[in-house]
């Protein structure tokens, strides 16, 4: 099957996932009725916009949150898998029930172009899931990153809990949903701001530091004990493996932000023969 072919069934797999938004309801492939109707209601209506303004000072918030709750495990794995995968296997193998996943989204359209039968993690994850309406809703978000003219973007995010995921990773429908919260925040374009914005260069690095550190407090805040990661950022918006995977390290290891959460899991999906990618990460977070 050619790329074009490919595009169109993603496409009509994001029909029929919207379908099902719609129904409130699918048929798995035992023939059983799953009905997610008041779990999407939920997670809709308790979807929340974080402005860039939320966290007047972010040290002395993540210092509040540090006192008011337990120290956790802070265990840190970097896995060859996918963001859907990752967070199914923590919620259905290891017992967690509040997981939460960054989605790593379009600053401009929710869902990027998941409709259209673009293939990255947003598109996956609009595609499998009720996460579309969820953040869809939220256009002062998505009006701002229009409206201004660099592609540091801003901090706003999303916050939508308890969304159901219905779809694996090949698309099938799953036998049951599985509810998984999500933080929609789109990495900085490293790519066009080094090709178009010579002046904003030397801002990626302090922008994506605070970006992800807002990240992980908004996940904090709403008392995910695990979270799933990744290479933010690395894909069309071409920020360098090398340079995500020290924010974290900075961040999680450094600044002792891995201390909020039980399990961090860095899901990337890397089909390469080398793994480079993972082994960016893998040095960078458990050396």
């Amino acid at each position: 099957m050619n790329n074009s072919q490919n595009r169109d069934v993603r496409a009509k797999v994001a029909l029929e996932t919207l379908k099902i938004l719609e129904s409130g309801f699918y048929t798995n492939h035992k023939g059983a009725t799953v009905d997610i109707k008041e779990d999407l209601k939920i997670a809709i209506n308790s979807t929340v916009l974080y402005k860039p303004d939320t966290f007047a000072n972010i040290e002395n918030e993540h210092e509040k949150i540090r006192n008011e709750k337990e120290p956790k495990m802070s265990n840190i794995e970097i896995t060859d898998e996918t963001t859907i995968s990752a967070a199914r296997r923590l919620v259905a193998d290891e017992g967690f029930d509040e997981v939460v996943c960054l989605n790593f989204a379009s600053a401009k359209n929710p869902g990027g172009g998941f409709l259209s039968g673009s293939q990255a993690q947003e598109e996956s994850l609009a595609r499998s899931s009720g996460l579309y309406p969820c953040i869809s809703q939220m256009k002062e978000m998505y009006d701002y990153n229009w409206g201004i003219k660099t592609c540091l973007y801003s901090d706003y995010m999303i916050y939508s809990p308890k969304v159901p995921i219905f779809r694996d990773d090949n698309n099938k429908l799953l036998n049951e949903a599985s509810l998984v919260s999500f933080i929609t925040a789109p990495a900085v374009n490293a790519g066009v701001v080094r090709e178009r914005e010579k002046g904003n260069i030397e801002k990626i690095h302090s922008v994506m530091i605070n970006r992800i550190k807002k990240i992980l407090l908004i996940a904090a805040l709403n008392n995910n004990r695990a979270i799933v990661l990744g290479a933010y950022g690395c894909g069309v918006f071409r920020n360098k493996a090398e340079d995500v995977a020290e924010y974290f390290r900075k961040v999680l290891v450094e600044d002792g932000y891995k201390l909020l959460f039980d399990k961090i899991v860095f899901a990337i999906y890397d089909n390469s023969a080398d793994k480079a990618k993972i082994r960016v990460f893998e040095q960078a977070l458990l050396k």
